[in-house]
Order: C-alpha cells, then sequence, then structure tokens
C-alpha cells in the first residue's frame, strides 16, 4: 500500500475512534500493522490502537501497545496521557499521576493532563501540587485557543505550524501578551536566543508589571550569559513576589551567574530549611558548593537529590561530573535499574548513561563503559539536529570573509584595550587548567566561559533586507562600530572582573570567530588549548554538556570537528602569525614550568610562584574540570583514551583521511 494510501486509512481511523466505531477498527489496525510503515505511521497507529483498547477496557493491552510507542519515539505527551488514563482506571493512582505529571512535563500546554492531576493532588493533600495544577488550568483555559493550539502543537514537536498559527494570531492581535510569549518559545525552540531576548523585552515593556514576562526574560538572560541582568530581573521578581519558590531559585542561580556563591548557597539553603526543596534544589546548591571548591557538600547534595528522586539521572550524572567521585555498587545497581525502569524520563535516561559510564570506566569494565556512554550518547544526539555539512559550511565563510586583504582594511580599528586574554580550542582540551595557571597571577582576573563574543556573533547574524550576513556583513560595517563593538566587550565583561590589568574569557567556542575578535579588540591575547586528538575527542564523547557543543555526541561528527578546527585555526594562524599561542596539554604535564613561562612570556607578564602552585588557587571554578585543577598536574589522564582504543574506529577512519 502506499504511503498516501496508508495515511487516508489511519484519518479515517481517527474519525472511526471519535464516533465511537470501534468494531471495524481493530481488523483495519491489525492490516495496517503488516505494511511497511515509517516510524511516524507506526506510532500513529500504535497510538491509535491503544487508545481503542482503553475504550474496549483492555488496559493491559493498551499498555502493553504503549511501551511499544515508547520504544520508538522519544515520549510524546499524549503517550505518557494514555498511560494516565489506563492506570487511573486500573485503580494504580500513583503511577497514574507518575504519567500524567510526565505528560504536562512534556507538554505544558496539555489541559487534559493538568485536569487529570487536580483530584488526586487533591485527594492527597497536597497543597503546593494543587495550587500549581489550579494556576495552570487557570492560565491555560485564559489562553486565546489559537495560542493554546499553537503550544500543544509546539510542545509536541511541530514547530513550523505552531509558528504558522502564532503569527496568524499576532497579525490581528500584534500585542497580545500570550501570543508573544509563544512566539519567543518557538524562536528557543529554533536557538533564535537572541530573537527570543528580543520579544521578551517587548513584552516586559508592553507590560511592565508582568511578572511572568520578567521571568521568562530572566531565563533567557541567563542562557545568554547575562548574569548581572538577570540578577537585575531576579530581585525584582522577588521584590514583588517573596513567597513565590521559582523566582527565589532564580535569584539564587544568577547569584552563582555573577559569582556571589556563598550567597546563592545561602539562599538555597533557606529555600530547603523552608521544606520547599524538590531534588532540583538540592542540584543547583551541589551545583554551586561544586563552583566554591566545597566537593564534599557537593557531594552530599547530589546525593540527597536522589534519595528525593531515584530516577534524577542528573542527581548521579553531577556525582560523575566532579571527575572524582567513586560510586558505590549500590548506586551502579540504582542506575541500572533505573534506565531499565519504564517510568524514567529520557533526558534522566540520558543523564545515567553517562554515568554509568564514569562508573565502569572507573572500575576499568572498559567495554560495559563504553556502551553506556554510547547510549547516551545516542540517545542524546537524537534530541539535535547537528549536520557537520552546515558546521563546514560555517568554516567556508569564516576562511573565504577574513581575507589578508579585509584583515589589513580593518588595522586601525577596533578598541585597544588590552586587558583580555581569550583561552579556546575544543572542550576537555585543557582550557580550564591554562586558565587556573593564569588566574594565579596577581595581574590576571579569572571569569568564566563569558558569552559575550558568541552573543555579537548571534546578533551580527541578523540579516536585515537585502543586508549580509555575518561574517561578510563586517566588511560594511564602519570601523566607528568595530570599536564600540571591543568597548562593548570591556564593558559588559567588568562585572565578572576584579581589579587585576588583565581578565580571561574562556569560552572555547570563540575559535570560530577569532577574525571578529581580532576585529574589534586587536591588542586581545589569544591562546589556543590542545590536546591529542583522540584524548580530547573522546573526552568530549563522554563528557554529557550543560549547553551546546552539539557535534560531540557522535564519535564521526567529533572527529569531523576537530578537523574543521584545525583546518580554521591554520588559516588564523596565517592570517595572525605569532599572534595565537598555541599550548599542547601534553607539554604542559610533561614540562609544566617552562610552559608557565612561556605562556606568561606571550601575555607580557612576569613569573610568579603562585602560577605553578595554581591548585592552591580558591577562585570558583564552573566548568567539569572545577576539580581536577583543584590538584597538582598528573599524568593519568593522558591515556585513558586507550582503554577505548578498540571502540574508536569512527575517529581513526576521520583522522586517518585527514
Amino acid at each position: 500500500m502506499s504511503d498516501p494510501a496508508i495515511n487516508i486509512q489511519i484519518q479515517e481511523l481517527k474519525n472511526h475512534i471519535q464516533k465511537g466505531q470501534l468494531a471495524r477498527c481493530e481488523i483495519s489496525l491489525d492490516k495496517l500493522l503488516q505494511e511497511s510503515l515509517s516510524t511516524d505511521q507506526l506510532c500513529q497507529i500504535y497510538y491509535l490502537q491503544a487508545l481503542l483498547y482503553r475504550l474496549q477496557k483492555r488496559h493491559n493491552d493498551a499498555l502493553s501497545t504503549l511501551q511499544k510507542l515508547k520504544e520508538i519515539t522519544p515520549s510524546p505527551s499524549r503517550m505518557h496521557q494514555e498511560m494516565g488514563y489506563n492506570y487511573r482506571a486500573m485503580g494504580n493512582i500513583k503511577q497514574a499521576a507518575n504519567e500524567f505529571y510526565a505528560a504536562t512535563k512534556a507538554n505544558p500546554a496539555l489541559l487534559s493532563s493538568w485536569q487529570a492531576l487536580l483530584p488526586i493532588y487533591q485527594a492527597q493533600k497536597q497543597s503546593e501540587a494543587i495550587s500549581l495544577c489550579v494556576n495552570h488550568i487557570d492560565a491555560l483555559k485564559k489562553l486565546p485557543a489559537q495560542i493554546l493550539a499553537a503550544s500543544d502543537l509546539l510542545h509536541d514537536g511541530n514547530t513550523s505550524a505552531a509558528d504558522k498559527v502564532c503569527r496568524a494570531y499576532l497579525r490581528e492581535h500584534k500585542h497580545s501578551i500570550p501570543g508573544l510569549f509563544l512566539l519567543a518559545d518557538i524562536a528557543l525552540k529554533l536557538k533564535a536566543v537572541s530573537e527570543a531576548e528580543f520579544i521578551l523585552e517587548t513584552c516586559v515593556e508592553l507590560a511592565p508589571d508582568d511578572l511572568e514576562a520578567k521571568y521568562r526574560l530572566f531565563k533567557v538572560s541567563s542562557k545568554l550569559g547575562k548574569f548581572p541582568l538577570a540578577l537585575t530581573l531576579s530581585k525584582e521578581l522577588t521584590l514583588q513576589a517573596p513567597n513565590n519558590i521559582f523566582y527565589s531559585i532564580a535569584k539564587a542561580s544568577a547569584l552563582v551567574g555573577v559569582g556571589e556563591l556563598q550567597a546563592a548557597i545561602n539562599l538555597y539553603q533557606s529555600i530547603i530549611q523552608a521544606d520547599k526543596a524538590e531534588s532540583n534544589v538540592y542540584l543547583l546548591l551541589g551545583h554551586a558548593y561544586k563552583s566554591h571548591g566545597d566537593i564534599q557538600n557537593a557531594i552530599n547534595a547530589y546525593q540527597q537529590a536522589y534519595v528525593l528522586n531515584p530516577l534524577c539521572g542528573d542527581a548521579f550524572w553531577s556525582l560523575a561530573n566532579t571527575k572524582t567521585y567513586r560510586f558505590t555498587q549500590q548506586e551502579i545497581s540504582q542506575m541500572i535499574a533505573g534506565v531499565e525502569s519504564s517510568s524514567i524520563d529520557i533526558d534522566d535516561k540520558i543523564h545515567m548513561h553517562f554515568a554509568l559510564g564514569k562508573a565502569f570506566e572507573d572500575i576499568q569494565e572498559f567495554d560495559t563503559s563504553f556502551s553506556h556512554y554510547a547510549l547516551g550518547n545516542e540517545l542524546k544526539r537524537a534530541q539535535l539536529n547537528y549536520s557537520s555539512d552546515k558546521h563546514k559550511a560555517f568554516v567556508d565563510l569564516q576562511i573565504n570573509t577574513f581575507t589578508p586583504a579585509f584583515r589589513d582594511g580593518i588595522s586601525d580599528a577596533g578598541h585597544t584595550d588590552e586587558a583580555p586574554i581569550f583561552i579556546l580550542g575544543l572542550p576537555r582540551a585543557g582550557s580550564t587548567l591554562l586558565e587556573q595557571i593564569l588566574a594565579s597571577h596577581s595581574q590576571v582576573d579569572g571569569t568564566m566561559e563569558l558569552h559575550e563574543i558568541l552573543g555579537f556573533a548571534a546578533r551580527l547574524s541578523k540579516t536585515r533586507g537585502n543586508n549580509k550576513s555575518y561574517p561578510a556583513n563586517l566588511a560594511d560595517l564602519p570601523k566607528s562600530t568595530l570599536k564600540e563593538l571591543g568597548k562593548q566587550f570591556i564593558d559588559n565583561t567588568q562585572v565578572y572582573r576584579g581589579s587585576a590589568a588583565y581578565f580571561i574569557d574562556k569560552m572555547p567556542n570563540n575559535f570560530l570567530h577569532i577574525g571578529l575578535i581580532k576585529a574589534i579588540l586587536p591588542n586581545a591575547k589569544i591562546i589556543d588549548a590542545r590536546r591529542n586528538p583522540y584524548a580530547c575527542c573522546f573526552s568530549g564523547f563522554k563528557q554529557l554538556f550543560g549547553e551546546g557543543q552539539e557535534f560531540s555526541y557522535s564519535l564521526a561528527d567529533m572527529g569531523d570537528y576537530y578537523q574543521q578546527y584545525e583546518r580554521l585555526m591554520l588559516h588564523w594562524n596565517s592570517l595572525y602569525p605569532s599572534q595565537i599561542l598555541q599550548v599542547n596539554h601534553e607539554e604542559i604535564v610533561a614540562d609544566t614550568e617552562t610552559q608557565i613561562r612561556r605562556i606568561l612570556d606571550y601575555c607580557g607578564l612576569e613569573f610568579e610562584q603562585a602560577c605553578l602552585d595554581f591548585h592552591k588557587n580558591k577562585r570558583a571554578v564552573k566548568t567539569p574540570s572545577a576539580e581536577q585543577v583543584r590538584q597538582p598536574i598528573y599524568t593519568r589522564g593522558l591515556e585513558q583514551w586507550k582503554h577505548f582504543e578498540g571502540h574508536l574506529g569512527e575517529l581513526k577512519q576521520r583522522f586517518s583521511e585527514g
């Protein structure tokens, strides 16, 4: 049967079920399951079959069918909702509540699941859960029908249809706050974060007293690394609604963002003492302790998170991500049971697989370890839309734009401040160690992975009319604009600095934008952190990143990305000879003092013993290597990848071709 014919039959089945004409449906469904079906068609048929079984009160059959559906698609909201209906009918109220909650988590616009949760929470007298439900139900009922429908489409993965419905509504109601909120959500789904920021700034201007508008802008500002603005917004929110737990958590996370770690820890602890903390608060508290260098309290907080929620994969991954924690056999068994649980959320499952990879690596069961790393990466990559070809095209564009002629044409532009030191390269290449060494110097402030350069690139990437896009449009900018961008970088990052003459920006991805950096900050120092390609790539493959680095969830993509990195760095070095210092991690480990003196000479700094004693530095460190750089140099990490060499065929193929 052809695809169009199958789709027609699926639609007919939907119509029959809606009309209660169930007798003819079961035979038709069985026949369709014999056809050659696409994944989408199979998902639709399984869902209809489960719906039919529920209407026939065949609840065990319905659940078996939904389990099949769960194995081929990433936790759609209506699948969880159907499971909830069946468990409720069977009297398993606890599992029904879990499924309805999972449905609302996957699709907050799913009104039916919120309405199903409310009587359950009322029977259990869970006051805060009741309040949450009532607020969501009221908010959803107040939404214009078109916006509720578009929200449903967005959360169920139909972004283009949601965008179409939303924009049609906004053409008639251009100042609708719910419509603009949804448009911002769509922009975030499409990773147009700066566009979402602009939309939400408009919302705050249109409705300055709307707390939800400020809260949404807070979340986007945090995502963009604009933590001072995020802190300002969170302070306004907590002032206006002091009893709102979400606003208090927002303020604490913003305090972490600007480096006020003790204040953040105190606020998280006050939430816990008020008996309002769920597992996520303990997770955030653990992250704050880890950045503060208090690893034992971080571990305690992470463990409390999984005590409160045994399927909290992030708690286990956060323990693994300390890089020094060793799991007990009981914890390993709990994680194995977790990934096999039918109740686990896909994100929790991903986190647990990465944590299990680390757990089995530590006990030298390397084949089992790799299998968990591979499963975690496979599940994570399925959530993303990364393309090696698109990345190569972007590298091509950088190389073709930043030519010697372009460089010479703007040689007298830019802001002349010499304070910035950019440490860049690939993640897991040793950049945190270099930052810790330099930040131990009395004349250098360590900061964090700053988002400013990436933000400038994103803003410049917005085309207007027939204008060129970034980076080609840099050639058309007045030199005064390039100078102003450089000054903005200095001004925007001042909040993260102390009083030292120099400061570090350790955003690895800035290697893609060295041309932009040199255009706006021609006197900035640039350090390229390098590491053995196998060690670097496999270390990235083992890492579950909080945000970005979408190339890292496939060995093939990782190998391709590394090759493009080398190609682009070759171009930057030819364009800016002797202006970029390459530092190899293996050389730092082998001859630490010589390499430190070389780095300091490049930066124009006198040698200080504190740089050799970098591990004694108590500064906050927010990257996965935080605990590692608080220890003296060690060699055991140099060849860990060799334990997995038999699994790295895709990397070997890429590097042999290169």
